[in-house]
């Protein structure tokens, strides 16, 4: 079925859990989009502090960080489609507690950072549970295949969502508030009809490390997972862009807010786009060189995006941008999860989640600062430039990954990394 005309279809209809999966991804990253502009309007009306908002994304991150640790174990430990159900059912309760502090007429952001800390915890536990739990419910032969649908369907609501939210908010905050909770409720009902995953291959297999720092010693004594998570790490910390995009928008392309949303949603675009196209047609071979050459255009784009002048020409640019991306997420995301033991996986997802978090949380920091100290344009070509010799200097420390061929091995029982010495 997998050959089929329609391969996307035939995945759906031949795996319902998947289905309940990717709807459980739509409706909870819908909402978050929509509560994120409701967050945002709520907490500056408020404060009228840029500061504040800054705050928020702290608030929602940190507890990725303090909680890596215990949220990984438990998603080798027990069942992880209860822990999925369990986060989203706080995330509800979260954000009807969110529609009722904005119906006050008093504005107070304490109790506001105080919810968005306990939604930003449950996030925390969700992560690594659903990355685990999705090698469990499609086979290897499809797996590259779920990734991609799975991330296509994300890139969708994020660009669908914020305006959606923007509009649903103008019209009724209280409307606003109601939508995004029955999209939790939505992605309740869905989670609890998961099939059940247990942490019993932990307890089994003896050889196995049981240790809250497991995930941690497993990436860095495998050189292949090692060399993937760091790329993307500081090919996001070093060609990310989007911190500044409103300045381009301002001051260099001169085309306002409307065209910061086209320079906002181009990326999400071309990772659609992209995206659709490998739930299609699956990457046969060579994916560790196609994954350096991908990271490689995601920097060559940042370069053109730097010098660039006409809108249009920056569109481009950025929608390439986001297609290359997609194409190294779905790489990474599938050798990462399929050349790791089931009774890892939770923990490994845990640990990546936070490379990826602070890749995007400290490359906008980094974007920032260069620009404060050398000028925007140089900035987010040294960015690029930074970019490519990554991706020079890591084809040389990991020549695992220049090796990794095939992302599904044939044989059924590993991931054919090509990571032994010949």
């Amino acid at each position: 079925m997998s050959e089929s005309r329609f391969p996307l279809l035939a995945l759906l209809a031949s795996h319902p859990a998947f289905r309940k999966y990717i709807g459980i991804r739509a409706a909870e990253e819908l909402a978050s989009q929509m509560l994120n502009v409701a967050i945002g309007w709520y907490v500056y009306s408020a404060t009228h502090d840029p500061m504040s908002l800054a705050y928020v994304g702290l608030v929602l991150f940190l507890p990725n960080i303090a909680l890596v640790l215990v949220a990984g174990q438990a998603a080798d430990r027990f069942d992880r489609g209860r822990i999925i159900a369990l986060s989203l059912v706080a995330q509800t309760l979260s954000v009807a507690t969110l529609g009722v502090l904005a119906t006050t007429t008093q504005f107070s952001v304490g109790p506001v950072y105080a919810v968005l800390l306990v939604i930003g915890s449950a996030r925390a536990f969700a992560f690594p549970a659903m990355s685990a739990l999705l090698p469990r419910i499609v086979d290897r032969d499809t797996f590259p295949r779920a990734v991609a649908s799975a991330s296509s369907v994300f890139q969708v609501c994020a660009i669908a969502g914020p305006a959606v939210g923007g509009l649903v908010y103008g019209f009724s905050d209280t409307a606003m508030f109601v939508l995004a909770t029955g999209l939790y409720v939505f992605s309740v009902a869905q989670a609890f009809l998961l099939p059940r995953t247990t942490g019993a291959t932990v307890v089994r297999d003896g050889g196995t490390d049981r240790g809250l720092l497991g995930g941690i010693r497993y990436i860095f004594s495998n050189r292949l997972l090692l060399a993937l998570i760091s790329l993307d790490l500081f090919a996001v910390l070093l060609g990310g862009v989007t911190a500044l995009l409103p300045i381009f928008a301002k001051d260099i392309l001169e085309v306002g807010p409307f065209g910061l949303g086209w320079l906002r949603c181009a990326p999400g675009i071309g990772a659609t786009v992209v995206g659709l196209f490998l739930a299609h047609r699956t990457i046969k071979r060579n994916a560790g060189k196609l994954m350096l050459g991908c990271v490689a255009g995601f920097g060559a784009c940042t370069v053109a995006f730097a010098l660039s002048t006409n809108l249009w020409l920056s569109l481009t640019a950025l929608a390439a941008l986001g297609g290359f991306d997609m194409v190294s997420m779905v790489i990474r995301q599938t050798l990462v999860q399929l050349s790791t033991p089931d009774a890892m996986r939770g923990r490994v997802s845990a640990v990546n989640w936070v490379f990826i978090g602070a890749s995007n949380e400290l490359g906008e920091f980094e974007s920032g600062l260069t620009a404060a100290l050398f000028g925007t344009v140089p900035a987010a070509l040294l960015g690029g430039l930074g970019t490519l010799a990554v991706v020079l200097l890591w084809s040389g420390l990991f020549p695992e990954l220049r090796r990794a061929d095939r992302l599904v091995a044939h044989d059924g029982a590993r991931t054919e990394s090509s990571s032994q010495e010949r």
